[in-house]
């Protein structure tokens, strides 16, 4: 007797990081991914059946906008590393030492 096991299971696939801060949460962990079907045969992906839409997720709080209507802030004023809000002329964070 012989079994066979598949189907089609997500898998998410993360496309770049975004150098811009969540507008929920104001953290700078903001990664674009995307959902694919894959056909898989023993739980082991083979073959991508369907491309999913890209969207934005903040890695803190979990918030989930789409690509194309949220390109991001402006970052000039906001320190990347801790993402304090900062006056346009600084050229470091008086925050934390990073340069802008």
């Amino acid at each position: 007797m012989f079994f066979f096991i598949g189907g089609i299971q997500p898998r998410t696939v993360r496309l770049e990081k975004r150098d811009m801060a969540c507008p929920y949460c104001s953290h700078f962990e903001v990664y674009v991914k995307r959902t694919d079907q894959y056909l898989s045969v023993f739980f082991i992906p083979l073959i991508r059946v369907n491309k999913g839409t890209p969207y934005v997720v903040c890695e803190n709080c979990r918030a989930l906008m789409e690509s194309d209507r949220y390109p991001g802030e402006d970052v000039g004023h906001r320190c990347r590393s801790c993402g304090r809000s900062l006056a346009p002329g600084f050229s470091y964070c008086p925050y934390c030492g990073q340069t802008i």
